[in-house]
């Protein structure tokens, strides 16, 4: 029956026919030639359909859909004329199983021109020789001829939808949504009764539901009728109460084709199409015909609420106000009909029919089902509901195809490895409604497959991550082999059987290459395969085919890591991550991945690590995952063996000049890794077993480690001094001083230990620099100036540490420290101990004798506060014993600083009769001036002070003697009461207040509010009057 090309993709299929030969009450002398087709779908499994005839006679056939399309999954034969015909069964010959023959009617006795289908009245009209014909939709009851409108030529339902879709009629039957605009209240008025030109319509008195409206070309006019349902009315003058006329429009003459749109009715001429307002009755052209164009044709697209208008074999996509919507249709030949289904075009001609995509254009399908010149093809597709069936008429028989569902469509693409069709097909269906969400997934994953066994690995994983459904346990058995620990996890998802079963990437690529190596020897033998033709020009190795599949599945792993998974999903796409990287020797990303957080199986990865010498991923590993001494263990493995090559950086080169560098960087990369383990670790026996190496290989690490504020409990003090190494004085001293400034501790124990550690550690650089200083001097001479006054060779850190701590801590023993260095150059030091030990002659004489400190000295003095100090000091610089020569100098200075405090009998009493008179002859004098100007100094505040309290004795004695004179008139200053003979007081800014006022009050607030105590009042006194 219908002639396919494999290489299309199959949307239509045909399912039944009817022979009009073998049609009852057909003789074959009377005319058999079908002029039209309609389709009326009555419930999902019966569709009617009307065949009209150039004899005038309607055939109603009944199709049974279900079995309809089950038995046509068959194999049909073709035969010699290019198309299929259909074998048929059962005792009628007209009908097969799916097709039954119901009944047929005379309408007319001219040909059948157009069938419409209103199954909303149960009514259908047919139009031939320029009248309508009313039937019911069995063809049960008698015909009827409708005598208005005459010289009909088309008609068209009305596609409603928008802000006019509403169906709720007035009494008059009148849609309310027509009353939007003043323009449009003619069809109220004409649902008085009245017709646009003012006659008298025939206009029933209708009541009750159900109608639809029509427009109607006949002659130069549109005629807008309103249909009714039987019953609706019980008279009707002209038509016996099938239809209302509501409105009638001035249009065009010659009228071939129309549409009706909301308001808009577009009209088709042999000169082109002109659209007219329903409410307004104003035309616009929209499309103008050339002279030798072909006759015009307009098809509604119910789905989408547009019309096609054909202009030759262009088709031209318009929207309701006659405005263009997206690109042409180009068909290959004029078409003599035009269909919708779907998201596609349907043309026929010449027993030929080609589908196109109404979006992009692209020819989809092509159908024989006649020979050539056959004659005039017409075409019926369902106007409304699910839109699945097509019906194909020649002049003598009627073949009726089915959509093929979306999921076969997408099947065949698949098969034949159409891949972007299928694609690009599935989410046009999701965007149309037509599948869901779930599919348009399922179908990307199903295409990731196809292609992974293509080995186009890239692509594979693009539609991997385009579907929302597929779990990424599924690509677990691409990684490792069943049985494993997740192959419990796999879903069993057989998608559609178009790709084999799952098995490792290695056997995927060795499945590929045969298959390329066996197209290859095909193609060299002239038989055409589906191989890849990139593929087959040049063969891929399997290292980068291999290499490429991995990289894309680690893609995908990467990207699933992110997803909501399972605890159990989780730590298969992150352990499997971990084998694929292990794979590639990716080190950076495994590593990256072993230390952040995971869902690895660590008893999977351990051995296989373990045996690749990937350590540094192990040890990363179990720390993660807590096993915190397992990794320590490798840290420290790695640190002491990477000079025997355990371990190989691959981003540090081999060469000799740099392998002691790399050695020492990778020792230290070791220690730090371990180091953090151990900062957050609370773990003391475990802390303390590697505290040892990690000290080895780098002591600031070590301390970092016993000082760390990380962990939730300290350690203790005396095992881990009792653990470090000695010899590792940095160690202790920075360790005990992070006890006493950080921890706060006040136990003597630390403080002595940190003051000796400190006082070890300053002799032994003390002694280092002596030595230097004798085998260095010419260095020493050659050097910089400005360094040596900078003080960066004297400059001991040590020193200053201890110094610092000396003069601080209270809680150090200082007779033990200072048995320590009581033999050393420590000189400072020591007069900070002795200083403790409340020796002052000794820390004198070692900041003036030994330091030559001189300010230093004073300051202590300063300090000591008495002054007999500065006399002490005095006579230390006069008289330094140990046969150096007095510090006559050091002693004038002192004296000119601090020689007002000093005795001048003593310090002449301590003078040495050695000492040059003409140094000391100016201080003394100067101490003598001091000492006289004091002493008057003295005299005049002593009598100054006199004079004072002289003064305030007077004013007292004033104040007390002063008179106030009270009678009976008098007032209290705060309660004003009369005084009279009551006890009163007065305060110093003569206010006068009653004596019980004056108890509450007190004696600093007066009546006025003023506190003595704090806004004195000032009286100048005999003094300060004498001295103005």
């Amino acid at each position: 029956m219908a002639k396919l090309d494999s290489k299309e993709r199959i949307v239509l299929k045909a399912f039944a026919e009817f022979d009009l030969s073998k049609a009852p009450g057909f003789s074959p002398s009377s005319p058999r030639s079908i002029r039209s087709v309609a389709i009326s779908k009555v419930s999902d499994s019966q569709t009617l359909i009307y065949i009209g005839t150039e004899g005038g006679k309607v055939i109603l056939l009944s199709l049974n859909l279900s079995s309809a399309i089950i038995s046509s999954s068959g194999q049909i034969n073709v035969n010699e004329n290019g198309f299929k015909p259909i074998e048929f069964s059962g005792n009628d010959s007209s009908s097969s199983e799916n097709f039954d023959f119901v009944r047929s009617v005379s309408v007319s006795d001219f040909s059948v021109d157009s069938i419409h289908v209103f199954a909303e009245i149960s009514k259908i009209l047919v139009l031939a020789d320029g009248f309508l014909f009313s039937l019911d939709t069995l063809l049960l009851q008698p015909v009827r001829k409708l005598g208005f409108p005459k010289g009909v030529t088309a008609l068209a339902k009305r596609l409603s939808f928008g802000n006019s879709a509403s169906l709720d009629w007035f009494e008059d039957g009148v849609p309310k949504s027509e009353f939007s605009t003043a323009g449009q209240r003619f069809l109220q008025k004409l649902g008085g009764g009245i017709k646009a030109n003012s006659m008298k319509s025939r206009v029933s008195d209708v009541q009750g539901e159900g109608s639809c409206v029509i427009a109607v070309a006949a002659g130069k006019r549109l005629i807008l009728i309103e249909l009714l349902l039987p019953g609706r009315t019980n008279r009707d003058i002209d038509v016996g109460g099938f239809f209302v006329v509501l409105n009638e429009i001035q249009g065009i003459d010659g009228v071939q084709t129309m549409v009706w749109l909301n308001d808009s009715i577009i009209v088709g001429t042999v000169n082109g199409y002109t659209m007219f307002s329903s409410s307004t009755g104003q035309s616009i052209p929209i499309f103008t015909l050339p002279e030798s164009s072909g006759l015009p044709f307009l098809k509604t697209t119910w789905r989408h609420k547009q019309a096609i208008l054909l202009v030759d074999n262009v088709g031209i996509v318009v929207n309701a106000v006659g405005q263009p919507v997206g690109g042409s249709l180009i068909f290959r030949h004029t078409p003599d009909s035009v269909g919708v289904v779907g998201l596609y075009v349907i043309v026929v001609r010449d027993g030929r029919m080609d589908l196109y995509n109404k979006k992009t254009g692209v020819h989809v399908q092509s159908v024989s089902f006649a020979g050539q010149g056959v004659g005039q093809c017409v075409l019926a597709d369902e106007e409304s509901g699910s839109g699945e069936l097509v019906v194909v008429a020649t002049p003598s028989k009627a073949i009726c195809y089915h959509k093929v569902s979306a999921e076969e469509q997408i099947k065949d693409l698949l098969r034949k490895k159409n891949f972007k069709e299928a694609v690009s097909l599935v989410e046009e269906l999701e965007y149309e409604g037509e599948i869901t969400k779930e599919l348009l997934s399922f179908v990307h994953a199903q295409v990731g497959f196809l292609l992974l066994f293509d080995l186009h690995f890239e692509d594979a994983v693009n539609h991997f991550l385009q579907s929302e459904t597929m779990q990424p346990s599924e690509i677990f058995p691409f990684i490792m082999r069943d049985p494993n620990r997740w192959s419990l996890l796999v879903p069993r998802n057989r998608y559609w059987g178009l790709h084999p079963p799952p098995v490792p990437l290695e056997d995927v690529v060795d499945i590929g290459l045969m298959a390329i190596q066996r197209a290859i020897f095909l193609r060299k033998a002239g038989v055409d395969t589906a191989a890849d033709e990139d593929f087959i020009l040049n063969p891929p190795s399997r290292a980068d085919l291999l290499e490429s599949a991995i990289q894309n599945i680690i893609r995908y792993l990467r990207v699933s890591r992110d997803k909501d998974l399972s605890p159990s999903v989780k730590e298969g796409v992150d352990t499997l991550l971990m084998y694929l990287y292990r794979a590639l020797n990716h080190v950076d990303e495994m590593e990256q991945l072993a230390s952040a957080p995971n869902s690895c199986a660590v008893e999977e990865l351990e051995s296989l690590l373990d045996d690749s010498r990937h350590l540094r991923t192990l040890a990363f590993l179990y720390a993660n995952k807590g096993m915190s001494l397992r990794a320590l263990d490798i840290w420290r493995l790695l640190a002491r063996n990477y000079s025997a090559g355990l371990w190989n950086d691959p981003t540090v080169e081999s060469d000799s000049e740099d392998s002691h560098i790399n050695l020492i960087s990778s020792q230290t990369t070791a220690a730090v890794e371990a180091s953090k383990l151990l900062e957050e670790s609370s773990d003391q026996d475990m802390i303390l077993q590697h505290l040892g190496w990690i000290a080895d290989v780098d002591q600031e690490l070590a301390v970092k480690v016993l000082t760390s504020k990380k962990r939730a409990n300290q350690l203790s003090p005396e095992k881990v001094l009792e653990t470090v190494d000695s010899k590792k004085a940095e160690i202790h001293q920075r360790y005990l001083q992070w006890l006493i400034d950080d921890q706060d501790s006040d136990d003597t124990r630390f403080h002595s230990l940190y003051a000796l550690s400190l006082a070890k550690s300053a002799i032994e650089t003390v002694g280092m620099e002596s030595t230097y200083q004798n085998h260095g001097q010419r260095r020493l001479e050659e050097m910089d100036i400005t360094d040596v006054e900078s003080g960066t060779i004297s400059r001991n850190p040590i020193r200053e540490r201890l110094q610092s701590f000396l003069r601080s801590s209270d809680l150090y023993d200082p007779e033990e420290v200072l048995y320590l260095i009581e033999g050393s150059e420590l000189w400072l030091e020591k007069a900070v101990l002795y200083r403790k030990l409340g020796q002052e002659t000794l820390v004198l004489q070692i900041l003036a004798l030994k330091l030559e400190d001189s300010e230093a000295a004073e300051q202590y003095c300063a300090e000591i506060g008495r002054r007999d100090a500065y006399m002490q000091l005095l006579d230390l610089y006069l008289d330094p014993q140990d046969g150096k020569e007095p510090m006559f100098t050091a002693a004038v200075r002192l004296l000119h600083k601090h020689g007002e405090s000093l005795d001048p009998l003593q310090v002449l009493e301590s003078l040495s009769p050695d000492m040059p008179l003409q140094l000391a002859s100016d201080t003394i004098l100067r101490m003598l001036r001091a000492r006289v100007h004091h002493h008057r100094q003295g005299q005049i505040v002593h009598n100054l002070s006199r004079a004072i309290n002289v003064e305030a004795n007077l004013m007292r004695l004033e104040e007390r003697s002063r008179h106030v004179q009270i009678n009976d008139e008098s007032l209290c200053d705060s309660c004003r009461t009369r005084l009279g003979t009551k006890l009163f007081a007065m305060y110093p800014d003569d206010s006068v207040v009653c004596y019980k006022c004056f108890r509450r009050r007190g004696e600093s607030t007066s009546a006025t509010g003023r506190n003595f105590e704090q806004d004195f009042i000032f009286k100048p006194g005999w003094l300060v009057n004498r001295q103005l």
